[in-house]
């Protein structure tokens, strides 16, 4: 599949999970501690939890986490486009 160009690279998360699973758990705070470290930096994973802990449907959380993806993107040290 490939890619819209101006979504964010889910897989920026991955190679940072470490850094970035504490402000996962600050942004989203329903999320428990074992269910961010499950999730390994997937950002489908990520969207899944935040349809199921937030009743968010798929688009909402879809753009949750491209807007995360975004405000963070310098800290990623990536651009996520």
């Amino acid at each position: 599949m490939e890619q819209n160009p101006d979504t964010p690279r889910k897989d920026v998360l991955i190679g940072n999970w470490k850094q970035f699973k504490g402000k996962v758990q600050q942004k989203w705070a329903k999320l428990t501690d074992d269910e961010v470290l499950k999730m390994k930096g997937s950002a489908i994973e990520l969207e899944g939890k935040l349809q199921e802990k937030y009743g968010y449907s798929k688009e909402q959380a879809q753009k949750e986490v491209h807007d995360f993806l975004e405000a963070h993107k310098t800290e990623l040290g990536a651009d996520s486009k």
